[in-house]
Formats: structure tokens, sequence, C-alpha cells
């Protein structure tokens, strides 16, 4: 299947999906609607595949975003902190390191993040990685091999 058509079917299946009541959608009506709006067979293997990977792309993005927006109401119900950007300081893993939850340019963000002191303020450093709610959900995806291969690492 070519990149153009791809894109056709992920932009029309994605669009389903945010105007779909998430309870009565299934992957079926989905192929279907979208087999109509694209006036294309999408019941070939083929993209039923890709339907099905753009379906639970969207959901794992959706979860995540759900856990981002259940963290940020915890939030403003008093049990977290923010930094000085205001940021939601998830967690301190040491003095220096943190996970926080960050709004940049539209997109919120999980960031790992080094700290440094300065004029009694502490800043975020260049040192650490900052990753999408997609990055995220595929980085806790993968948690348990991550420990597993540090544990064959340990041993």
């Amino acid at each position: 299947m070519d990149e153009e058509t791809r894109g056709k079917i992920k932009k029309t299946v994605t669009e389903i999906l945010e105007e779909a009541d998430m309870n009565e959608m299934t992957e079926y009506k989905i192929r279907k609607i979208a087999s109509q709006r694209l006036e294309l067979d999408l019941s070939e293997s083929k993209y039923k595949a890709y339907v099905r990977h753009v379906v639970n792309s969207f959901l794992e993005e959706l979860k995540a975003k759900q856990e981002v927006e259940e963290a940020k109401v915890g939030a403003a119900a008093g049990d977290q902190e923010f930094d000085d950007d205001g940021d939601l300081i998830i967690c301190r893993l040491s003095d220096k390191r943190r996970v926080t939850i960050q709004d940049f340019r539209g997109k919120t963000l999980v960031s790992i993040r080094e700290y440094y002191k300065k004029d009694g303020k502490e800043l975020p450093s260049s040192k650490g990685i900052s990753l999408t709610e997609e990055q995220w959900s595929t980085f806790k995806k993968n948690i348990p091999n991550i420990e597993e291969a540090v544990r064959k690492m340990e041993s």
C-alpha cells in the first residue's frame, strides 16, 4: 500500500474515531464508514491490519491523555506540586532529577530532566528527555522488557 493511501486511511479513521461514541464503535464499523468515505474496500487483510494499527495507536494516545489529565486533576486537588515554570512535578528521582508534565507548544509532554540551581531557583538543564503522550505510552508498555533486560545484565 502506497504512502498516499496510508495517509488517507489514517486521516479518515482518525476523524471517525474523534467523532465516535467509543462505547458503541467497533473496528468493523470504523472500516465500513471509512470504506464509504474513501470509496475503497478496506475489508482486504492488508487494509484491515492497517486500520487496526491506526485504531490501536489512537486508543493508546487517548489512554495516555486520560492518564495525564487525571494527574492534572490530582494536582488541582492540591496533592501535587508545581515548579517555577508551572509544570506539574510528578516525582523527584533525586535532588537534581525529576519527572514533570508540561505543556509545550500545545503538546503535553512527560519530561525526565536534570535541574540546577541559579540565583535560588531550580532551572531545567538540557540533560534529559521529553516524551509526547504517544511516546510515553510506548515506553510504559515496554517497561517489563526493560526490567527483564536489567535483571539479565545484573545476573
